[in-house]
């Protein structure tokens, strides 16, 4: 969707979407025919984008059993809204999995996808063996307007420059855990990673079987743990870095842990899916796993599901890694089922879906929505969000500030000659983000910046920008910029 999508309490509803197709349908009995397309390819002449007749493609995707209808229901709206293109979908897998398929069919030079979904890791490495499209031709072709999207986003889905896919969902990782079973013993998520393995023994006490599982089919859920105790996976020099001190470190706590029976490292094909399953039956206190799950782990809990941060790590960082997925258009497709894939992209990234999932966002009782970006939502999903009267909608501007502060906290000490403990930097950035909440709320009340469908809540979004634009206008006419 423009502007994807990218949430950090509400991310359940960010449908994880594949699309892949062939001009026969599925699995043709023939490869089509094939362009000499690459990633670095300019498209056909000016105004050769157009479907111009009837074509079927099939949309791969990686969405389990539950979100089936979601599946249906986004596919019938994009057949239903034109005459010529008929998009089929097929549940291919994991990422992991669409991406050995997809490799594969790249060299094989058939039964590729028109439009298919990948982790954001993947894009340099299509990009760079010419696996996905060079869309900036389609871009300036068809007039299609990417200002919507945040320059990060266009960022993350480019490479050397080009185009070669578009944002679509982005989410983090975060731990749930049974808030219900917390309340109950009088457990508090940890703060710090040197409490976590306190926490994961009254966590495994309290249910009975793990303190938490840590997902081992995928690093990116671990690897945060690393990165925040100042590992460098790959070095300046390209090196491993994964056998230094700080590294081991890590691994040997995460190795005690699953020694003392504390944490369960699941892996394997069904891995997710067991992982899952075991804290819907309370059989694990915890899970690592990544924000764009909320609503399945919410709907198939009979307990009430907290969710929380990663703790800090020794060095008192306490960052996340953004990750999820892009569009891309395999380059090797003809024409015709490139140009068809390019208007199902369009769509799957566009404005009426973004608004579908916004209201879905809307009917499932989230609280609040929070992002974790700087303005990924586009401007009518952000309305209607800010008219739910069950829903807190934070500026994403101000959620954001955070890591922002920190940096100039840094250039502080460095300019002061100062020495900071972590504590000291915390207590300092605590007071930073309550005095943007403070000043939003004062500056709300002062232009009556109100929402909601009866205009009960003030308007925070309104008022951050608001509060940001006089703190920049002040500084100009301080320094007699008029």
């Amino acid at each position: 969707m423009k502007k994807a999508l990218s949430l950090l309490l509400a991310l359940a509803m960010a449908l994880s979407l594949f699309a892949c197709s062939k001009s026969t349908g599925a699995q043709p009995s023939a490869p089509p025919s094939q362009s000499s397309g690459g990633a670095g390819d300019s498209g056909p002449a000016p105004g050769g984008y157009e479907v111009t007749e009837p074509i079927t493609i099939v949309w791969w995707h990686a969405l389990e059993d539950q979100y089936s209808a979601d599946v249906e229901r986004i596919v019938k709206g994009f057949n239903d809204s034109q005459d010529l293109i008929t998009v089929e979908p097929q549940y291919i897998g994991a990422y992991k999995d669409v991406n050995e398929a997809l490799v594969s069919a790249h060299a094989a030079g058939s039964g590729l996808p028109g439009v298919c979904v990948a982790n954001t890791d993947y894009v340099a490495q299509y990009g760079a063996n010419g696996v996905f499209e060079n869309l900036d031709p389609y871009i300036a072709g068809t007039g299609y307007d990417v200002n919507d999207f945040s320059t990060g986003l266009l960022l993350s889905s480019q490479y050397e420059g080009r185009q070669v896919a578009m944002p679509f969902l982005h989410s983090t990782q975060v731990i749930y855990y049974n808030k219900t079973m917390a309340d109950e013993k009088g457990i508090t998520i940890p703060e710090k990673i040197e409490d976590f393995e306190a926490f994961l023994k009254a966590g495994a006490e309290a249910c009975g079987g793990y303190g938490a599982m840590i997902p081992g089919w995928d690093q990116w859920y671990f690897e945060t743990l690393y990165l925040n105790e100042g590992v460098k996976i790959i070095t300046d020099d390209n090196t491993c870095d994964l056998n230094g001190e700080a590294a081991l470190k890590v691994t040997n706590q995460f190795r005690a842990w699953y020694e003392a029976g504390l944490i369960a490292w699941p892996f394997g094909p069904d891995a997710s899916a067991d992982m899952r399953q075991t804290f819907y039956d309370g059989k694990t206190f915890c899970v690592l796993h990544t924000s764009s799950l909320y609503n399945n782990y919410v709907d198939n809990c009979d307990f009430e599901v907290g969710m929380a941060w990663y703790p800090a790590a020794s060095t008192g960082d306490k960052y996340s890694e953004v990750g999820g997925c892009v569009l891309g258009i395999p380059a090797k497709n003809d024409q015709a089922t490139k140009n068809a894939a390019w208007q199902f992209l369009q769509y799957l990234v566009g404005k009426d879906v973004n608004m579908d999932w916004a209201k879905k966002i809307a009917a499932s009782g989230v609280k609040y929505y929070i992002e974790v970006a700087n303005m990924p939502t586009t401007n009518d999903a952000l309305e209607f969000l800010k008219k739910q009267a069950h829903m807190v909608v934070a500026p994403s501007k101000a959620v954001n500030a955070g890591g922002v502060s920190v940096s100039e906290l840094e250039m502080a000490q460095n300019a002061e000659r100062l020495y900071w403990s972590a504590e000291e930097v915390d207590e300092k950035l605590k007071g930073i983000m309550k005095n943007i909440f403070d000043s939003s709320v004062e500056v709300a009340k002062r232009y009556n910046l109100k929402r909601g469908e009866n205009n009960q809540f003030y308007d925070l979004v309104a008022a951050a920008n608001i509060l940001g634009f006089q703190k920049v206008a002040d500084a100009m006419m301080a320094q007699g910029i008029f």
